[in-house]
């Protein structure tokens, strides 16, 4: 919890006063197909003073994988809205209020950046994303998709938007990966990247692909500006055991 909360307070988390805010955005990609992603989730934490927007992945009907600071779980949070079949625009999009705590991972007394959130109601019209084949893991120079729903813009010098817009298509982009297997404080990572290609906060938590199957969540680990570092991804095959016990048994 005390991760979270700073980072949260970082800004890894995004809220404004009043309003809507999508930060974190795909620079350099493209229209996501209409028939790819179906399983991406847009996840909404309401406070009495902000709204706070991420990605997610519908792994299992009932579940959902996404990062732990996609949610404001500090003081002040009235609900989490989880909207589904917010691709393509044209689906009739539904949306759920996620009643129970997240299922967090904590390994030596750290928690992980990366959550597991369960649906009240079980999804039935939404396919499923795809958990990794482990046996063969991610090596260098393989090339992954990430996606996100944000603003494809940035400002003077390449600086962060804080726009607010959400983009009419989700965008797409596809990157190598420059770095594979690597522990950090807040849990087991990778990373990807491609010049003047970049993810930023309002992607955080959304799924990155690879042979049509989950193998990261969007991390940030990120300067004011893009396309200046490499992205980090949270490494779902570090957890995979996790999910799966996770799922099998709550």
């Amino acid at each position: 919890m005390a991760l979270l909360k700073v980072l949260l307070l970082l800004g890894l988390g995004v809220s404004v006063n009043s309003a809507v805010s999508l930060q974190k955005r795909i620079i350099g990609g493209q229209n996501c197909a209409d028939t790819e992603r179906l399983y991406h989730v847009r996840i909404e934490s309401t406070s009495e003073k902000s709204t706070t927007i991420c990605g997610g992945s519908l792994i299992h009907p009932q579940w959902i994988l996404t990062g732990a600071s996609c949610l404001e779980l500090g003081q002040g949070r009235r609900d989490q809205h989880t909207f589904l079949k917010v691709h393509p625009r044209t689906a009739q999009g539904t949306s759920q209020v996620i009643v129970q705590p997240p299922v967090l991972y904590r390994e030596d007394s750290r928690m992980h950046e990366i959550i597991l959130l369960k649906l009240p109601t079980p999804v039935t019209d939404v396919p499923v994303a795809k958990l990794p084949d482990c046996s063969k893991r991610l090596k260098i120079g393989d090339t992954v998709q990430l996606a996100g729903e944000g603003d494809t813009t940035t400002g003077p010098n390449d600086r962060r938007l804080r726009s607010g817009r959400i983009a009419k298509h989700l965008q797409c982009v596809d990157m190598k990966v420059g770095l594979v297997s690597q522990s950090r404080s807040f849990g087991h990572i990778f990373r990807v990247e491609e010049p003047n290609k970049d993810a930023c906060y309002g992607d955080y938590g959304s799924a990155v692909v690879f042979n049509d199957m989950v193998y990261g969540v969007i991390s940030v680990e990120t300067s004011h500006y893009a396309c200046k570092k490499p992205v980090s991804i949270m490494d779902v095959c570090e957890y995979i055991g996790w999910i799966k016990t996770t799922i099998a048994h709550k």
